[in-house]
């Protein structure tokens, strides 16, 4: 799954964007506890399959 993938389906779910550091984004949600941090090294790159899952599961979509 590319970058720019998989934040769309943290903004579908209700994430925003909340800052960045360096290169990775930093997106809250409203309601859901916590953080979920998306490396950005260029929207167009595959994320490597173990950094999707983290991601995923940080968002509580997994």
């Amino acid at each position: 799954m590319k970058v720019k993938e998989i934040i769309r389906l943290l903004e579908e779910d209700g994430w925003y964007f909340k800052r960045q550091s360096g290169s990775h984004r930093v997106y809250r949600h409203p309601t859901k506890l916590g953080i979920a941090v998306v490396p950005d090294h260029g929207l167009n790159k595959e994320l490597k399959p173990g950094t999707e899952q983290s991601i995923l599961k940080q968002a509580g979509l997994k």
